[in-house]
């Protein structure tokens, strides 16, 4: 029972503290944004630029509350977890290839409904790609996010729970934690009705949960996926289209009920196949 109360009020706090610091900064920028708000031009230059730090939030809740609860070794071995690249080298071919696979055959799948190809200037420059991740994965999400949610919070959650239920409750929280880019103009979510960003974002973190339980918890490979997310709606506009954003949703639930139907919704994992 007190291991139980403990593991409660870890993830309280976690959620508590990840919330607080990016609303903090987010809620503020929505309000500007939406013009409710008038404030000093050098604070609004702050509030939209690169180094707003408010996507930061899981990563401040995860790392403070590992030093208070474990101390300088807990923080390395959480730190080490962000390196590890041990997995099963097998797992490269979805964290690479599964959401632009999505993605893309959703816009396909609206091209050939007889809608305009939007513009994919990004997709045909290298070089526009590689930079897009780098930027996506040190300031687009995955960085600041990983080390908290899959890191901190997944694991406590399926001491719980398994992996499915585990994957939803931590979906609900997460699409939640999004709610003030919604009220941004820009914004992928600003493009995408809030039940349907939420089922993305459910059907994802499933997926997040597959492959980081395949991946013997490595947040890397959790950084890498969730770049990859990301990065794949600017290689291919899908929600610049009518039908791309139902299709995206009908791909994402194939993709998941397979995926559960196929790996078990205990764990998704088979024994013995998630490390080299």
């Amino acid at each position: 029972m007190k291991h139980e109360e403990h593991l409660n009020r870890n993830l309280c706090l976690y959620f508590s503290i990840a919330f607080a610091f990016s609303w903090l900064f987010w809620i503020p920028q929505a309000l500007v944004s939406t013009g409710s708000l008038q404030v000093p031009s050098v604070f609004a230059e702050f509030l939209f630029s690169p180094f707003n730090p408010a996507a930061f939030g899981p990563l401040v809740s995860a790392f403070s509350l590992t030093y208070a609860s474990e101390g300088g070794k807990g923080v390395m071995n959480l730190l080490k977890r962000g390196v590890d690249y041990s997995f099963r080298k097998s797992w490269l071919i979805p964290i690479f290839l599964l959401f632009p696979v999505i993605t893309g055959s959703a816009l396909l799948l609206a091209v050939i409904s007889g809608e305009a190809l939007p513009q994919l200037s990004v997709l045909y420059n290298p070089l526009s790609v590689a930079v897009g991740f780098l930027y996506i994965f040190f300031l687009g999400g995955p960085f600041q996010e990983e080390w908290g949610w899959r890191g901190y919070a997944l694991d406590r959650l399926q001491a719980k729970w398994n992996a499915l239920v585990s994957s939803l409750v931590l979906g609900v929280i997460w699409g939640t934690w999004h709610l003030p880019l919604f009220f941004m103009s820009g914004t992928v979510q600003s493009q995408t009705p809030i039940w349907g960003f939420m089922i993305l974002i459910l059907c994802g973190t499933i997926l997040f949960t597959w492959v980081y339980n395949n991946t013997g918890g490595s947040i890397l490979a959790m950084m890498l996926l969730h770049t990859m997310n990301n990065l794949s709606f600017f290689m291919f506009p899908t929600l610049e289209t009518t039908l791309g954003g139902l299709y995206l949703l009908i791909l994402n639930i194939v993709f998941v009920t397979g995926i559960v139907a196929t790996w078990g919704y205990k764990k998704l994992v088979r024994e013995n196949k998630n490390r080299v």
